[in-house]
């Protein structure tokens, strides 16, 4: 039993405990303040252990969500043995557990897929049923009929139609692990990773908790995958944060998504398209008897409904607090809504909850201080890095193409780790479009061949060439627009 300072049981206290954030609110409305969280008051001293090696591997994956998915197979199929830790029963994470079941923009302005390579295989592997988006030849399309169709499925941006469909949860969890079966990598679920081992300013692996206890993995390369940076911190690597004290600002919010079957929504859309001025009423009296209202989206199928959640800001998403009470919260406005709903929009009579997200949505805790800081000023400018790693989508048809670099990926105060997922090397006005899926898949793809061949040739990964990199991601299927003339600093 652990015991305290003075050498006796802990006791359970009264003291206080609050959640830390400045204050409460809900798209822009504010609550009162809350107490300030002082931190913990108490140690308690844990006496030194040995903590057993669980294996040793080329490439350990931590984190198995969009960006772990793509880099654990990109790896493996350069032949570096692959082990990839993911703390839930499932892989996916907010595309699978989270319900951001939507998967955003992969065309450009003019319809053609730039995301491609991992991105393309796995929704490639969903059965028909499974994924609903327009077809290729309405990609890039104005015209106002197939852009008011798609936009109720969220796959029209800007009066633009685009690739990005709505997927069934469910067949994305099953194929992300059935893929990774297929390559050879190894998976290990419900096991979290709580800790770095670091050797100076190199990282040689990690340390996870399970119903086994702790255990310790060794690596030639480690890819943090975890969405939140948590390997890197761990380790002591410096990172950007900008979420105190923002305020009402949605790219800081977090929220529970949510699912109800037994919809009508032929009947919902014919209604708002026919009554606009009833569908703005209906709106308005939801925001007085609730006070917010969520857009009920059309899911795969048109009996199915997503709703996105109420998107709560004032949150931090590393702190355990905040995060059980956005968990109560948005499964108070669930039910709020779905009352709602019944009794006032056209075909919801029959509505029932599905599920509400397994994960919560967090949009940003740490970015990575890396080689290269993707920035609004280069991507404004057209920019092409010479050092790219995959093409995004730009926010505006008014800009090019964005150029994703490298240097993006790979840590400025740490060897032998690779990043991917949202929170790669960014300013904030770029982290509001890298966080997205596709872009996910992007950066961690990048960091898997990466991985592999730093693990390969002994090399590390900020000496790599990036020449060999380029080529490997072409061989995989990625969309590159530049030739890559150098080798990263």
């Amino acid at each position: 039993m652990a015991t305290s300072e003075s050498g006796g049981t802990p006791e359970q206290h009264g003291d206080q405990y609050h959640t830390g954030r400045e204050s409460w609110f809900t798209e822009g409305t504010e609550r009162p303040d809350e107490p300030q969280d002082s931190g913990p008051q108490r140690t308690i001293h844990e006496p030194a252990r040995e903590t057993p090696v669980y294996e040793e591997t080329d490439v350990l994956v931590v984190g198995g969500g969009p960006a772990g998915c793509a880099a654990a197979v990109a790896a493996r199929r350069l032949g570096a043995k692959v082990t990839l830790v993911e703390r839930y029963n499932h892989l996916g994470g907010l595309s699978t557990g989270g319900l951001v079941i939507w998967i955003d923009r992969m065309s450009d302005w003019e319809g053609r897929q730039i995301i491609t390579g991992f991105a393309s295989e796995i929704l490639e592997r969903l059965p028909a049923d499974a994924v609903a988006g327009a077809p290729q030849e309405q990609w890039g399309s104005r015209e106002p009929e197939p852009v008011a169709h798609w936009r109720e499925r969220l796959s029209a941006f800007r009066d633009v139609v685009t690739w990005s469909p709505m997927i069934d949860p469910e067949w994305l969890k099953y194929e992300s692990v059935e893929l990774l079966e297929e390559v050879g990598a190894r998976l290990l679920l419900h096991a979290w990773v709580v800790d770095a081992i670091v050797d100076g300013r190199e990282l040689r692996g990690a340390i996870f908790e399970s119903k086994e206890g702790r255990r310790a993995i060794l690596a030639k390369v480690v890819v943090d995958t975890t969405g939140d940076l948590d390997v890197c911190a761990a380790a002591g690597a410096p990172y950007e944060s900008d979420v105190e004290g923002q305020g009402a600002n949605v790219q800081h919010c977090v929220n529970t998504a949510w699912t109800w079957a037994g919809i009508d929504f032929a009947k919902w859309v014919a209604w708002k398209r026919a009554n606009p001025e009833e569908h703005r009423a209906l709106f308005k009296r939801g925001h007085e008897e609730l006070g917010y209202l969520e857009t009920p989206h059309v899911g795969w199928r048109d009996d199915v409904g997503l709703f996105m959640g109420p998107r709560l800001t004032g949150y931090s998403g590393l702190k355990v607090a905040d995060l059980t009470a956005v968990e109560i919260e948005s499964r108070r406005r669930m039910t709020a809504h779905l009352e709602f709903f019944r009794r006032h929009a056209p075909g919801f009579q029959d509505a029932w909850l599905m599920l509400s997200a397994p994960q919560l949505g967090v949009r940003h805790t740490r970015r990575l201080i890396g080689t290269h800081k993707m920035a609004m000023e280069e991507w404004r400018e057209a920019v092409r890095h010479d050092d790219e790693i995959g093409v995004s989508p730009s926010p505006s048809a008014k800009f090019a193409n964005i150029s994703v670099p490298y240097g993006c990926i790979v840590p400025a105060e740490l060897d032998n780790v690779l990043v991917g997922g949202r929170h790669v090397a960014t300013d904030p006005q770029t982290q509001a479009f890298m966080r997205e899926i596709p872009q996910c898949w992007l950066t961690g793809q990048a960091a898997g061949v990466a991985a592999a061949l730093s693990a390969g040739s002994a090399t590390a990964p900020r000496a790599l060439d990036v020449r060999e990199l380029q080529h490997e991601l072409r061989r995989q299927g990625v969309y590159l627009q530049t030739a890559g003339a150098r080798a990263a600093a």
